[in-house]
């Protein structure tokens, strides 16, 4: 399989520069975007398996790019790692949905609960799993970093915060991050060297409170005012009748549609508004509370870049938009000029393969524009937005780990539950 080459030399290895040098990130954009749509063309054409050739790429881009006292990170997993992985977690899920099925037949009432529960527990183990591998693939100055720790334990902890954040409304998130950011930063190593998690969930909450109340509070009113507007007992006796908009006054549900709606365009607009303040809230909370040994880490990264980061998805995904308009629809009209001769199941078959291929084509391409603006771009933000105290420790670190199983990682792709 083609890949494309986006790595750079690493940097020889040698002295660690001095406490408070510079962590940047020199890859270039038109780089990445060539990495990206040379992969999305591929994928359209392999059906999708090119994506584990794409993503060791992405990775390699993105980490032989990043620098650290002048010294290049290096990632050296590779996609046949990531096809395997898959296709082993392809043969543990089957059998899974199997008895998910069987379930169905004897518990029908309990059978999605029961599925969902189990799903999301191999959810939060496959993220741990595959954070081991991508962990054991990352190195510097020719040591890598691993992780140790229970990935069965981990999942147990996750689902128990998670179960909380659901009932709370999110409220409890702050505290569930930094308690699952501790277990997994002290079962982080960078050689010999431990790290642990400092960030404070009060701190975390007491950052964010604003925003919750601004994005939780008025949709919980308007869900409120919603079923408090429509009369039950008039919209369980009465019938449409000739004068709907009667029945609508009646019944309530004329004021209910209005307070949905309104409640609906809140949550849309908060998400758009506050996601990004509160993405760069979080980022910059969990960046100053990374330590390894002596090392200390904080971070400048500004609300303001990572508002800039979604204008530019927003912007590129707008032009995207309207080029795709004037391809498709005229397209559509040619297909359907061109298959009116056609017998009704030629016509079909050839409309439904024209159909989704537009679809995959512009799926892959709001893809694309999302890798290049939005996660290239808070890529570069975060590493560049780095301090870093105590960098001298380095050089007395020691390599140790060994490379762990691709399987997790397999695992967590195919519950769509996978990262960089």
């Amino acid at each position: 399989m083609t890949t494309f080459d986006a790595t750079v030399p690493a940097a020889q290895v040698g002295s660690v520069a001095p406490a408070g040098g510079v962590v940047r990130f020199c890859g270039e954009a038109r780089t990445f975007w060539r990495l990206l749509i040379h992969g999305a063309v591929f994928l359209m054409i392999t059906l999708g398996l090119y994506r584990f050739w794409l993503t060791t790429d992405i990775r390699r881009f993105l980490w032989s790019n990043t620098e650290l006292a002048g010294q290049s990170f290096e990632y050296t997993g590779t996609a046949r790692e990531l096809l395997l992985g898959f296709l082993t977690a392809i043969t543990i899920l089957v059998p899974l949905y199997a008895v998910f099925f069987l379930i169905t037949l004897g518990l029908e009432e309990l059978s999605g609960l029961i599925a969902l529960l189990v799903l999301t527990f191999l959810g939060h183990y496959a993220v741990y799993r595959a954070r081991r591998y991508r962990l054991t693939r990352t190195v510097y100055r020719g040591v890598r970093f691993h992780q140790t720790g229970s990935a069965w334990h981990y999942a147990v902890c996750a689902l128990f915060w998670w179960t909380l954040i659901v009932l709370t409304a999110g409220l409890v998130y702050p505290f569930a991050q930094s308690r699952l950011e501790r277990f997994k930063i002290r079962n982080t190593f960078f050689g010999n060297l431990q790290g642990r998690f400092e960030g404070s969930g009060a701190l975390l909450l007491l950052r964010g409170f604003v925003l919750w109340l601004l994005a939780v509070l008025p949709v919980v009113v308007g869900l409120f005012a919603t079923l408090s507007a429509i009369n039950w007992s008039a919209l369980a006796t009465a019938s449409g009748g000739d004068d709907p908009s009667n029945w609508l006054e009646v019944s309530g549900l004329g004021g209910a549609v209005v307070y949905a709606g309104l409640t609906g365009i809140w949550l849309l607009l908060s998400f758009a508004i506050l996601y990004p303040i509160f993405q760069a809230i979080v980022l910059h909370w969990w960046v100053s509370g990374l330590r390894f040994g002596d090392v200390t880490v904080t971070s400048r990264l500004r609300i303001a870049q990572v508002f800039g980061v979604y204008a530019r998805f927003l912007m590129y995904a707008l032009l995207f938009t309207l080029v795709a308009t004037a391809i498709v629809v005229p397209g559509g009209f040619l297909l359907a000029r061109f298959t009116g001769e056609l017998d009704s199941m030629a016509k079909e078959i050839i409309t439904t393969a024209a159909g989704l291929a537009a679809y995959v084509a512009v799926a892959l391409g709001y893809s694309t524009i999302y890798q290049a603006t939005v996660r290239l771009d808070l890529w570069r933000y975060v590493v560049e937005s780095v301090d870093i105290a105590n960098l001298a420790v380095l050089e007395h670190v020691t390599a140790a780990g060994q490379p762990a199983s691709p399987v997790g990682e397999g695992l967590a792709d195919a519950l769509s539950v996978g990262g960089v």
